[in-house]
């Protein structure tokens, strides 16, 4: 078989070919019109524009702009947000949809897509009007990136042990700390940061703060180096005496525990889509390569093994689907219903490309073909948005409270 790149990598026309083969009706029978229209909107734009960079985006381990551009100029960074911010009102199920196809044509791209969303939402949830006008527009339309910073050294999941400090003054707060693992840290231009006013309150004393990447005190780190997602920057950011205006602060003090919680909701979103995508993308091509390989008989070995495939994959969407679906005509999901939503599709991603690795055998490893690329890029989407341990863990407390309430 030649090594070289696949044609869905290549060709925009064999790309939409065979991702439209992928489509399952019992999945699109949920979708609006609206819906289905933001899908293929997204898979046009990612055939043409994302794809064929992303092969080389992870070679050369550099930053996705001109995909991410491309995405801002179709009008898909906004789907959650409303007109006047330079959104499109659209649901949580589009954004869902969309973020499954951008993943599929090139994860590492996605990961900065949804960094823009998680940077440009806590904002709108809790930074009034003023606030949202003067920074989520920029987000949306790409032309500033934005930043999550929450995780630190010594505090991930824990939210409650954040360092980092908000120091009251007279007209705001003098920030100071550092936060690792950032995505996009190294350019952000827009920070979410979430301090503590007062250790000693545990999570009653977080604060979320909207921070300029450019005032004086604030330190970019260099991109670390990463097993996958290589065209997505991860790095360190440092704040030295940052002085923060009382108006950039989100919600009223001791609120960040809060903004944290709702915007979670939209976050795991992401990261579920993201493992639908990556399962996607490997079974598209581990199709691809093995009718290169075969032609358009396959093996019997070999379908029986993307049979399972693909009912798997259906499942993980169905079940994306309806916890958007959810998070878009309720008030309040469970804590356990996201965390299943974000394990399931996660492990998803991940277990998908290791038996599309197997499936392909000797092939499975070549970077031409690039499902080895699907495996790395999915193991990240198991740790970030909260690791798949916490969201079993979370799961495991609801069980218990419920049954507890039976007795």
């Amino acid at each position: 078989m030649s090594v070289g790149p696949l044609a869905l990598d290549t060709d925009p026309k064999a790309y939409l070919a065979l991702h439209g083969l992928l489509d399952e009706p019992a999945a699109d029978a949920g979708l609006t019109a609206r819906e289905r229209e933001v899908r293929t909107v997204t898979r046009e734009v990612v055939s043409r524009e994302v794809a064929p960079r992303a092969a080389g985006l992870d070679a050369d381990r550099a930053f996705a702009h001109d995909s991410v551009r491309a995405l801002a100029r179709a009008g898909l960074m906004g789907l959650v947000f409303p007109e006047h911010l330079g959104g499109t009102g659209d649901s949580k199920v589009a954004y869902a949809v969309a973020m499954e196809e951008i993943t599929a044509g090139c994860a590492a791209t996605s990961l900065v897509f949804m960094t823009q969303m998680h940077a440009a939402y806590p904002i709108l949830l809790a930074g009034g009007d003023a606030l949202a006008r003067r920074y989520v527009p920029g987000l949306l339309d790409g032309s500033v990136y934005g930043s999550l910073a929450i995780t630190e050294p010594d505090a991930g999941s824990d939210v409650a042990s954040l360092r980092t400090t908000a120091e009251p003054t007279e007209d705001g707060y003098l920030l100071n700390g550092a936060k690792t693992f950032i995505t996009t840290g190294d350019r952000a231009g827009v920070i979410i940061c979430f301090a503590t006013v007062d250790r000693s309150l545990g999570r009653r004393g977080v604060t979320a703060f909207v921070v300029d990447g450019g005032w004086d005190g604030v330190g970019h780190g260099r991109p670390f180096e990463k097993m996958g997602m290589h065209g997505s920057a991860t790095a360190e950011l440092f704040f030295d005496d940052v002085r923060v205006p009382a108006g950039h602060r989100l919600g009223e003090e001791g609120e960040g525990w809060s903004v944290v919680m709702k915007s979670v909701v939209t976050s795991r979103i992401s990261a579920a889509a993201q493992g639908v995508g990556l399962a996607r993308a490997a079974y598209a091509r581990t199709l691809a390569a093995l009718t290169r390989l075969h032609g358009p008989r396959l093996p019997d070995e070999h379908t029986f093994a993307l049979a399972g495939l693909r009912g798997r994959i259906l499942q993980g969407r169905l079940l994306l689907h309806a916890v958007a679906r959810q998070a878009d005509t309720a008030d309040d999901i469970p804590t356990g219903q996201i965390g299943m939503m974000k394990q399931t599709c996660t492990d998803l991603g991940f277990t998908a490309a290791v038996e599309a690795t197997r499936i392909l055998g000797p092939h499975g490893d070549l970077a031409a073909l690039g499902v080895e690329r699907c495996l790395r890029d999915a193991k990240v989407t198991q740790i970030y948005d909260g690791t798949n341990e916490i969201q079993r863990l979370l799961i495991g407390r609801e069980i218990t409270r419920a049954m507890g309430e039976l007795t």
